[in-house]
């Protein structure tokens, strides 16, 4: 099969999005479909192309306003349709929502090619998170737009599936999001690691990892560490990742460590080297960090939201919080950290949950999806136009 995907990121970008593309796109390779690949160009104005790619365009980009690290891809619809009359893919992948994503599907309803879009990002979420709540109801209605004029849209949860569904939109399906158990294992504990991070073999490690913006409810991650500190002095914090938050949150948390961002071998070894991992966001659609957690062996604390809620059984292998009980996260939370016995058995749980998502069935689901647009030849009356 001939599979075009568009989306506004890339490996090596550190993000959910660029990393499950990649492991999809291994995936599709090693079977022998043919990719195409269309992006803005990379930030640092290399124009590096993407590997194992038939064909790449890449677009203009901008940067988000105060986050550089995130970009948009510009409008193309000329270029990209004439890139498809050359080289016609069997089918389209959208992983963004964008301007890019909207001209991508202009151009293939056009030349009558079956698009799948994918949810891989809240932005309704999101106009809250940045103070532009009245444009809430705008992005819901646009978002709906655009993936009701997709065959099929992918969603990773359940929950999500069924939120989307009440909001009007149409033809979902569940690809949830894999992990590689040799990467991510409990063997990658380094006791060097632990030395450096000043804590013994019995003293227990908070770690959390990810983008640290305000969309990723950092006030309570905040409150939770300072409860859990206050709970037990000797708890090391280790905050992994880098953005526009840092500077408060590191003011707010002087005994944590930060590490910034770092590379993948690197963060395999913090995973593993940790015991109890703290995550509060509730704007994820997935959250690939919490199954790596747990495929390291981790404790999670989490709420019932997106990957907290299709992976996590509550005191079976996590611990699992009601989105509105902010109080009961910390309280839970600190008292996780007092139980070491508790938190290796649910780290133990919690790997053997992570392991039955493995990326080759996540690739099937994708692959489903794609014939079934293939075959239905989805078609829509609705005028094409922003």
């Amino acid at each position: 099969m001939r599979i075009a995907l568009v989306s506004e990121t890339w490996s090596p970008d550190i993000n959910g999005v660029a990393h499950t593309l990649k492991q999809i796109s291994n995936e599709l390779r090693n079977r022998g479909h043919a990719l195409q690949l269309i992006r803005p160009r990379p930030a640092d104005g290399s124009h590096a192309r993407a590997d194992g790619m038939q064909a790449e365009l890449q677009v203009r980009g901008i940067s988000a306003p105060r986050y550089r690290e995130v970009r948009f891809g510009m409008p193309g619809t000329r270029a990209i349709s004439r890139l498809w009359r050359e080289q016609r893919p069997d089918v389209i992948y959208l992983a963004t929502q964008g301007p890019l994503g909207w001209s991508a599907q202009r151009a293939a309803h056009r030349l009558s090619i079956p698009v799948v879009g994918g949810w891989h990002t809240n932005f309704d979420h999101y106009c809250a998170d940045y103070g532009l709540t009245w444009l809430t109801p705008l992005v819901r209605q646009r978002l709906r737009t655009f993936h009701n004029r997709c065959a099929a849209t992918l969603v990773p949860t359940h929950q999500q599936a069924n939120s989307l569904s009440d909001q009007g939109i149409d033809h979902l399906r569940v690809m949830a999001r894999g992990i590689d158990g040799e990467c991510f294992s409990p063997e990658k504990r380094d006791p060097a690691l632990r030395q450096r991070w000043g804590v013994g073999a019995h003293e227990p490690v908070a770690l959390h990892v990810g983008r640290l913006a305000p969309e990723k409810n950092l006030d309570q991650l905040r409150e939770t560490f300072q409860t859990m500190l206050a709970a037990r002095p000797d708890l090391r914090l280790i905050i992994v990742g880098d953005g526009p938050g840092r500077q408060a949150l590191q003011k707010a948390l002087p005994e944590a460590h930060f590490t910034g961002f770092i590379n993948p071998q690197s963060l395999t070894r913090h995973y593993a080297s940790a015991d109890i991992f703290v995550f509060p966001s509730l704007s994820e659609t997935w959250g690939n960090v919490v199954l790596e957690a747990m495929a390291s062996g981790l404790a999670v604390v989490a709420y019932r939201h997106a990957a907290g809620d299709e992976l996590i059984d509550n005191d079976v292998n996590g611990v699992s919080l009601a989105t509105d009980d902010a109080e009961g996260f910390r309280e839970a939370a600190a008292q996780l950290c007092l139980e070491p016995a508790r938190y290796a058995r649910l780290g133990r749980a919690a790997r053997t949950r992570a392991l039955s998502y493995r990326w080759s069935a996540i690739t099937d689901d994708f692959l489903a999806t794609l014939e079934f647009a293939r075959e239905s030849r989805h078609e829509t009356t609705s005028p094409y136009h922003v």
